[in-house]
């Protein structure tokens, strides 16, 4: 990967590629943000100009992942309790190769195994440990980069923390995850944290400018390449979430009137309940830039508001009058809670419910 494909975050650039340059890589880097923010891309850069200083010649072998001293680790799936990430390494080479930008979401839809739990093992650990043992193949240094590090279990987390104690002499780790919430505090002290920003607004029109949508598509990114992307090339996702917004909605307008109604937010919440965690996490995260919208919108600030729901004729000027400053705040905080207890592995059925039928009450406060 070259720098110059990394989309944006030209200053995090000039950072690393002068801390290889002046020699001041640590052994072990932890890139955190969104995968749409270009963690994977600047970890692959960073590692194809460290073995270019050492063979110039090594570039192509990096850009086709194909290094022998090059190594990776993901989450997989368990197949008669084994869990190896090497089983399926033809499968995420020919995922990233496509799109280094690529999600958790989009490698679990790779496979088609959205309703299986992807981890990594103390099985993956014990073989990253045999593979370091192994001299460097083209005598040089070896890198290993692990993807989504925040899929570790206690007991591979355990050994990989062994393995940042005494790292192979010439050896790089560098894990990439998405926040430092689920990494083992111990694991956290012996890494240098490279936090990984969203990609700026202009950054992302530049590479969208030729689409019709290119600034809306921006706004709903928020600063992820790979959902921007996504929206461009097809606007399902996004149809999905709108109109199960717009249901959810309509339910806790009427159920004021009609308790029955309250039976079709539970089956609103199962239906959600159906999918993979990061999904109803987006799902959540949209419901809040939705909500904020129509706050925008009741107050007047249209020209801030890039998007209307319009689906089944739904009364976007109408909805945006209920919400105001006197309810907003409990409403975004209850969707933050539900994300937060989803996050965490809560039953999403029952998370979803409550958070359903609350705003039954929430939207219909009174504006003070």
């Amino acid at each position: 990967m070259k720098w110059e494909q990394i989309i944006g975050q030209q200053p995090l650039k000039n950072v690393l590629q002068d801390s290889i340059q002046d020699g001041r890589v640590g052994h072990a880097q932890l890139f955190l943000g969104e995968e749409g923010y270009g963690v994977l891309p600047l970890a692959l850069a960073m590692a194809q100009t460290i073995f270019e200083k050492e063979n110039q010649a090594s570039a192509h072998k990096i850009e086709n992942l194909n290094h022998l001293d090059l190594h990776f680790s993901f989450p997989v799936f368990s197949e008669k309790n084994v869990s190896l990430s090497k089983r399926y390494f033809e499968q995420w080479r020919e995922m990233i190769l496509e799109n280094p930008y690529s999600s958790f979401d989009d490698w679990t839809s790779f496979l088609e195994s959205e309703n299986k739990q992807f981890f990594i093992s103390a099985d993956e650990a014990e073989d990253i440990g045999q593979r370091f043992m192994l001299k460097s193949f083209e005598g040089g240094s070896k890198i290993l980069i692990v993807w989504r590090a925040d899929k570790m279990n206690d007991s591979a987390a355990n050994k990989i923390l062994k393995f940042l104690e005494e790292p192979p002499k010439n050896t790089y780790i560098i894990l990439c995850a998405q926040t430092a919430n689920d990494i083992l505090p111990t694991i956290l002290s012996r890494c240098q944290l490279i936090n990984v920003p969203r990609i700026d607004d202009e950054d992302l029109l530049t590479h969208l400018q030729d689409h019709d949508s290119a600034k809306e598509l921006v706004y709903q990114a928020q600063g992820d390449w790979n959902l921007a992307k996504s929206l461009s090339e097809n606007n399902i996702a996004v149809s999905e979430f709108e109109t199960l917004f717009i249901q959810w909605v309509r339910n806790a307008f009427q159920a004021k009137k009609k308790p029955e109604v309250l039976r079709e937010i539970v089956k609103w919440a199962r239906q959600i309940a159906e999918w993979n965690r990061e999904k109803q996490i987006k799902f959540l995260n949209y419901c809040i830039e939705i909500f904020r919208l129509a706050m925008l919108q009741n107050y007047g600030n249209d020209n801030l508001v890039y998007k209307k729901l319009s689906e089944g004729n739904f009364n976007w000027p109408a909805f945006s009058k209920f919400i105001h400053g006197a309810n907003i705040v409990s409403i975004v905080e209850e969707i933050t809670d539900a994300s937060y207890h989803i996050s965490r592995n809560a039953n999403s059925k029952i998370v979803l419910t409550d958070m359903g039928i609350k705003l039954t009450r929430y939207i219909h406060k009174a504006s003070s």
